[in-house]
């Protein structure tokens, strides 16, 4: 393998794939980074496997071969070069050697044909979507995931594909959050559930937000796994296996009590109550519909109490209710718009939280039972 290439653009493409590379005593081809020059282009590819990231970065290919290198040794070094020509040539026994201006390093790699093969997926794509409607929409239920080893199936994020829209759902079991994405184009591609990695889509999030600009996604689902194509980088990943929750009939359309509340306001008095909570983190809604008031209260018996008022449009029943402000505030930061809605239906039953005049964003908050 000979190839020539800008150590900005291998630099972009090692700060890619290189983030689920771990140490791997059990297989120490894992650590390394696989270096593929073909035609025009030098291919980087990395795996832990349950996820594999490939990236094609330009370059001048004098001669076409494949090596593995160790990915912090090569990072390091590519990232401590200028930004100029690099000159990447392999020789006998998986030696490489890499040239840039006063530079010249010596590599021991190990042979590719080691390293783990990547699953092809030759399925057309399921659906194509704007990468920044993807993006937001992960990092709006991403942080509501649980690991849990008992129950995997919620330890991914729930994708629905519906006729004309993408659902994406996540879950502890305490609290729930569900983002739609409407796809004008898209009407015609099948129905399908599956659920992804929490890890696949922390990735995807990380790759998109590295994006100069809006670009396609296009996803293809073959069998147990799934290919998230970017122009110049692929993500394929693992899905998991399981039955999510029937979390549906948590979300109801009818409330006994309404609220419309500035989102902001709401998250500085829920702010200054979390400071008196106890261990449980606990603070409660007293709702007045009469005053169209929202009181927000907690009490320490160690350090003391504190009892907040906002004004609210409120519609219904009074109610006091009890919420973890952890949960109230992830929900509340997750929802972006200027005012928002807060359905409560008794105080055993979940709150719902969603956008005002956006019916797309809901978020579900189980109250604690005293």
């Amino acid at each position: 393998m000979e190839i020539i290439c800008l150590q900005e653009n291998l630099k972009r493409g090692i700060n890619i794939i290189q983030n689920i590379i771990g140490k791997n005593l059990t297989l120490p081809i894992l650590n390394n980074i696989l270096l593929s020059a073909e035609k025009k282009q030098l291919k980087l590819i990395s795996t832990d496997l349950e996820i594999a990231i490939t990236h094609w970065t330009s370059g001048k290919v004098k001669k076409e071969g494949e090596i593995t290198i160790p990915a912090k040794l090569f990072n390091d070094l590519i990232n401590n070069f200028p930004n100029k020509k690099i000159e990447i040539k392999t020789y006998k026994n998986n030696l490489l050697q890499i040239k840039c201006e006063n530079f010249k390093s010596n590599i021991k790699g190990l042979d590719f044909k080691e390293f783990p093969i990547i699953p092809k997926i030759k399925s057309k794509s399921v659906v194509k979507i704007d990468s920044y409607k993807l993006k937001q929409a992960l990092n709006q239920v991403v942080n509501f995931t649980s690991l849990s080893d008992i129950r995997p199936e919620i330890s991914g994020i729930l994708i629905s594909f519906n006729s004309g829209n993408i659902k994406l759902t996540a879950t502890d079991s305490f609290r729930l959050a569900e983002k739609t994405i409407s796809l004008k184009n898209n009407k015609n591609f099948p129905k399908k559930t599956i659920i992804i990695p929490l890890k696949t889509a922390q990735e995807l999030i990380r790759i998109l937000s590295d994006q100069n600009k809006e670009e396609v996604v296009e996803i293809f689902i073959e069998q147990n796994q799934i290919l998230f194509q970017i122009p110049d980088t692929q993500i394929i990943s693992r899905l998991i296996e399981g039955t999510y929750p029937n979390y549906e009939q948590l979300i109801s359309k009818q409330f006994e009590t309404n609220l419309i509340l500035n989102r902001k306001k709401f998250i500085d008095v829920v702010k200054v109550s979390s400071l008196f909570s106890s261990r449980i983190n606990d603070i409660k809604l007293r709702v007045i519909p009469k005053k169209s008031l929202i009181e927000i209260s907690a009490q320490n018996v160690e350090i003391g109490e504190n009892i907040s008022e906002m004004k609210a449009e409120i519609k219904g029943k009074e109610i006091e209710i009890i919420f973890n402000y952890k949960y109230l505030l992830d929900g509340l930061n997750n929802l972006f718009s200027d005012k928002v809605i807060l359905g409560l239906n008794g105080e055993v039953n979940p709150g719902i939280l969603k956008p005002a005049g956006d019916p797309s964003c809901i978020y579900v908050i189980m109250p604690i039972k005293l």
